[in-house]
């Protein structure tokens, strides 16, 4: 193994706080990153919801004015 003790793993032959921190900061970004990536697709669809009432709106309207 290459630590001799569970406490001597987390202090990182004296380079912890770099190392933590490099670890901490990847998942925060990674998290995040799937977070947004959420957000923008509920946002895409809720857009392409919009848009499709929008379009078969505007093709009923369409068919009246035609119709008349």
């Amino acid at each position: 193994m290459a630590f001799d003790s569970f406490q001597d793993f987390l202090a990182m032959g004296g380079h912890a706080p770099y190392v933590w921190t490099a670890w901490a900061l990847t998942a925060v970004l990674l998290v995040g990153s799937v977070l947004y990536a959420r957000a923008e697709r509920r946002q895409l669809l809720r857009e392409l919801k919009r848009r499709a009432r929008r379009e078969r709106r505007a093709a009923r309207e369409t068919d009246v004015e035609e119709g008349a």
